[in-house]
C-alpha cells in the first residue's frame, strides 16, 4: 500500500510500513494487514490488525488468554461469543472491547468479517480508555457503551474506519484518536510500570516480594495499586506471562519439546505447564499447537 494522505483530525509522521498477507484456501479467504502504532503511543499499544475474511461455513476460533487488552472495532457481520461462566460477556456483539482474562473464549461467525484488531498494553488501555483496568477482568464489553462513556473516543469511529479508502488511511485515523487520548487519560503510578516492566522483561518469573522491594512499597500496596492499573494483582499477571512466552514459543517455526518448554518458560514441570494451558487455553500445549490455522488465522474453537 502507497503513503497515507494527512486526513482531517489524523495525525501526519514518517510512514510505517504495512505488511499484508492474503490466504486463500479450503478454509476460506483473508486479508490481514499490520503495523505498529505511531512512536508517540509506543508502549501502549503493541500493533494493529486490520483483517477482511469471507466464510460460508462457520468458522469458530478459540481465543485464549492474552496479556493484551483487545479492542475490536468491526464493521462486518456480529460474532457470537461462548465464554466460560464467570465470564460478563453478551452473546453476540460486533465491536467490543476484551479486559485481561483467566480463561479463554471462542468466537464464532459465518459470513463477511472485517474491522481492525488494535492491541493495547495494559497501562495503555488503563491510559487511553480511561478506566481501572480491574473493571474490564473477565469482561466483553460491547463498544458503543465504552465510546459513550469514559473513553469518549465516538461512537462514530467504526464507521469512519469503514469509510476509509486503505488500510494506511485507517491506521492512521487510529493514531490520531489514541494520540488525543493520551493527553487525556490518566497515568498510570511509576511503581506500577516498573513492576510490570520487570514483569514483561522477565516473562513473569520475578515474585512479588522482589517487585515490592523494587518499589518500596508493601506488597499489600503494590497488589491493590497494580490490580487497579493493569487488571489482575501481580501474582496472576506474572502467570499470564510466562502462559503468553510458552505459546510464542510453541507456535514457533521450531517449537521445542514439552519438557524443555516448560523448563524455559518457568514452570516447575511439564504438569505445570499443562495445567496452565487448561486453565488459560482451556486445552493442552499439544492439541492448542495441533489447532493453530495457517497464516496466523488464529486457534480453531
Amino acid at each position: 500500500m502507497g503513503t497515507a494522505p494527512t486526513l482531517p483530525g489524523t495525525l501526519r509522521a514518517d510512514p510505517v510500513p504495512v505488511r499484508v498477507l492474503r490466504h486463500a484456501s479450503v478454509l476460506g479467504t483473508w486479508e490481514m494487514a499490520r503495523r505498529g502504532p505511531h512512536p508517540a503511543l509506543a508502549g501502549l499499544i503493541g500493533e494493529y490488525c486490520g483483517y477482511i475474511e469471507e466464510s460460508t461455513v462457520p468458522v469458530r476460533r478459540r481465543q485464549v488468554a492474552e496479556r493484551r487488552v483487545v479492542l475490536l472495532i468491526s464493521f462486518g457481520d456480529p460474532i457470537r461469543l461462548h465464554t466460560l461462566p464467570g465470564v460478563d460477556a453478551p452473546d453476540e456483539t460486533v465491536s467490543f472491547v476484551a479486559g485481561l482474562h483467566n480463561g479463554p473464549t471462542v468466537t464464532e461467525h459465518v459470513g463477511v468479517q472485517a474491522g481492525v484488531q488494535v492491541d493495547l498494553t495494559p497501562l495503555g488501555a488503563y491510559t487511553l480508555l480511561g478506566l481501572p483496568m480491574a473493571e474490564l477482568v473477565d469482561r466483553i464489553v460491547p463498544f458503543e457503551e465504552l465510546a459513550g462513556g469514559a473513553a469518549g473516543f465516538g461512537r462514530e469511529l467504526p464507521e469512519r474506519l469503514a469509510c476509509a479508502a486503505t488500510w494506511d488511511e485507517r491506521f492512521a485515523l487510529l493514531d490520531a484518536v489514541w494520540t488525543r487520548r493520551l493527553a487525556e487519560g490518566p497515568v498510570p503510578r511509576p511503581e506500577v510500570v516498573r513492576s510490570w516492566e520487570l514483569l514483561e522483561a522477565s516473562r513473569g518469573c520475578v515474585g512479588v516480594a522482589q517487585l515490592a522491594d523494587e518499589t518500596g512499597w508493601s506488597r499489600r500496596h503494590l497488589t491493590a495499586h497494580f490490580r487497579r492499573e493493569v487488571g489482575l494483582p501481580p501474582k496472576a499477571a506474572a502467570r499470564l506471562l510466562r502462559f503468553r512466552h510458552a505459546v510464542g514459543l510453541l507456535g514457533s517455526p521450531a517449537p521445542p519439546g514439552l519438557a524443555m518448554l516448560a523448563d524455559v518458560c518457568g514452570y516447575y514441570d511439564q504438569a505445570h505447564l499443562n495445567r496452565d494451558f487448561r486453565d488459560l487455553a482451556g486445552c493442552t500445549p499439544t492439541a492448542y499447537l495441533a489447532a493453530l490455522r495457517p497464516d496466523g488465522a488464529g486457534v480453531e474453537g
